[in-house]
């Protein structure tokens, strides 16, 4: 009851049986047990069909066989159809591809025909679907504020610091809002966000759904509204959301009067298109470029970009790149990394409370190779150094050393005129009693032993609060005694204006201010403050990226509000009616859809109407 019919791959007809029953439509894998149908088998080049268990299954190579039978009949005979080198439409009315492994057929010509189906078909069909998902307003808003979240975050955490910084000021036991500590911080990289992978990945996607955005909302648009047309059909201006029919009206007077209201106006016949503020369709996509330049610049800081902190004390310098720590993996090396910045000064200006209100370092930028002064420039907290790509900021300032002057109690101003000899004159007689000169006599210039005392930083620790440095001066260094050589004076401070003095019991003795010359007596010794130098602490970076986010910003403001201007179009066709010329005007915007409506009205009111 089965037929197998053997066809060329050169037939360009189908060949026909004679049949007297209607035909039936038959596709692989059809059960002809259960409907009636018959049985039939086909090789067409490369095509073979075969029946198992009343089901017909083929094997393909890139060719679809439409096979044709009819209802079994035992008295008549039947027509078969077979069509080769037909398209085989799938379930879903779309093409299948080929295969390129079936047996039977050429490889090269299959391999290139399901080639040609993966790129031209397949593949732009996926992008689209892709880009279509990306270019969603939800996920772009939502990648929007994660990444604002993050920023935030990165503000209130500070950033790049060490790790025991983070330990002293996150402890485990007093987190920052219930649930920052330093293990939180340090595990999740919080002390460097704007570096971390999954930073720069949500800023890969915002610019993927901005991409997208583009290409498949953005361009479209302006191509349609940049592509003006004329429209001929009355019944068309009609439908628009501005329409009005204008009895002995012509067009040509409606195209004078837009003209004056800055339309641009074509007119063809007795057609008239005219539109204005075209450039509120192309302005969206100049934000997105904008946004994009934005984040490709802000990207390229924090994978291209080298940052660092220094303390340096007044007076001392530095190498410019021992203070740029590489963490950027491609981050370029910048020239004058070799060069060397000089601490000439720094000062601190207060205000009348006695607040700091300014800190200045006076900084000298040195060429490594010959010692030339490269640039010299006092810097303050918004006022940086910039060299070479290299920006300096002034952030930070500690109390790096003090210089005290001490004698004993029982040293005499002679002594001091005797060893000075007398070029300055006499020194002042000195008092019987040391009550009296521990209070109002100064020590003789070259008097007594001057001393430099480093400073410690003592934030935080013990009991003091707030920022303050210590030093500490010994009473006999030189002692066996353990208890009596850790005897010795305490000096305080938490800025340059005053020194706070402790004995040795603890005792306050009294305070001084550096550079006035008043002696104090404490455990015995007669002490002067002389002077307290600073240190300024510098943050220096490399940001390649920031040409790239300024030019960013700048095109986004302007872009943004050129968006803010609304399309305009307004289509008219003048035809004739009985009595006389009939004017059909229609027109619509994009936004301020009332100021157009104001605007079209006061337009038509002013034409002239020919009797």
């Amino acid at each position: 009851l089965a037929m197998a019919l053997a066809i060329s791959p050169l037939a360009a007809s189908p060949r026909w049986i004679r049949a007297e029953t209607p035909v039936a439509r038959a596709r692989c894998g059809d059960s002809a047990g259960t409907s009636g149908r018959g049985f039939i088998g086909a090789t067409a080049s490369g095509c073979r069909g075969d029946t198992v268990e009343g089901k017909m299954t083929c094997l393909r190579l890139g060719l679809a066989t439409t096979l044709t039978t009819m209802r079994r009949s035992s008295t008549t005979s039947r027509l078969v159809s077979v069509h080769a080198n037909a398209p085989r439409p799938g379930g879903n009315g779309e093409t299948r591809a080929p295969d390129p492994g079936a047996p039977g057929g050429p490889e090269k010509d299959e391999g290139e025909a399901f080639r040609r189906w993966l790129l031209d078909k397949e593949l732009p069909k996926s992008c689209k679907t892709i880009a279509r998902s990306l270019s969603s307003l939800p996920l772009a808003i939502g990648e929007f504020l994660v990444i604002a979240g993050f920023s935030a975050l990165g503000t209130v955490i500070e950033q790049n610091k060490g790790a025991a910084w983070y330990v002293q000021n996150y402890p485990v036991d007093e987190p920052a809002f219930g649930f920052i500590d330093y293990p939180f911080i340090l595990n999740f990289g919080l002390d460097h966000i704007y570096t971390e992978w999954y930073f720069l990945a949500l800023l890969g996607a915002l610019a993927a759904s901005l991409t997208a955005c583009t290409f498949t909302r953005q361009l479209p648009v302006w191509r349609v509204s940049a592509d003006w047309k004329f429209l001929d059909r009355p019944a068309t201006l009609l439908k628009m959301e501005e329409s009005e029919t204008l009895r002995r009206a012509r067009s040509s007077d409606l195209a004078s009067l837009l003209a004056r209201r800055g339309y641009q106006v074509f007119v063809k016949g007795k057609k008239m298109y005219a539109f204005k503020g075209l450039i509120g369709r192309l302005a969206p996509i100049g934000v997105h470029a904008g946004l994009l330049l934005t984040l490709g610049g802000a990207a390229y800081s924090g994978l291209g970009g080298l940052g660092g902190s220094v303390m340096v004390p007044e007076g001392t310098e530095f190498q410019i790149g021992a203070g740029l720590r590489r963490g950027a993996p491609f981050a370029p090396t910048p020239a004058v990394a070799k060069d060397i910045v000089r601490v000439n000064d720094f000062t601190i200006e207060y205000l009348p409370n006695g607040q700091v209100s300014q800190f200045f370092s006076d900084l000298s930028v040195v060429d490594s190779k010959n010692g030339r002064e490269i640039q010299r420039k006092t810097i303050s907290v918004n006022v940086p150094l910039r060299e070479g790509g290299v920006t300096m900021y002034q952030t930070d300032w500690e109390i790096a050393s003090m210089q005290v002057r001490v004698a004993e109690v029982g040293f005499k101003t002679e002594d001091a005129a005797a060893t000075s000899q007398g070029d300055s004159g006499p020194a002042p007689e000195a008092e019987d009693s040391a009550t009296s000169a521990s209070a109002s006599v100064e020590l003789p210039e070259g008097a007594g032993e001057s001393l430099s005392l480093p400073m410690a930083n003592l934030e935080g620790k013990g009991n003091f609060q707030g920022r303050i440095w210590g030093t500490f001066l010994p009473l006999n260094p030189d002692s066996s005694d353990p208890v009596e050589a850790k005897r010795g004076v305490t000096l305080l401070a938490r800025d340059f204006q005053s020194v706070a003095i402790y004995a040795s019991d603890g005792s306050f003795a009294g305070v001084r201010r550096p550079g006035s010359g008043r002696p104090i007596e404490v455990d015995g010794l007669r002490l002067v403050v002389e002077d307290m130098k600073g240190s300024t602490g510098l943050e220096l970076k490399t940001d390649p990226g920031v040409p790239w986010v300024y030019a960013g910003f700048a095109g986004l403001m302007v872009t943004s509000f050129l968006s803010l201007l609304s399309h305009s179009q307004v289509w008219a066709v003048q035809s004739e009616g009985g009595g006389g010329t009939v004017l059909h005007v229609g027109g619509r915007s994009n936004r301020a859809k009332e100021e157009f409506k104001s605007e079209l009205d006061d337009v038509l009111n002013q034409l002239p109407e020919y009797v």
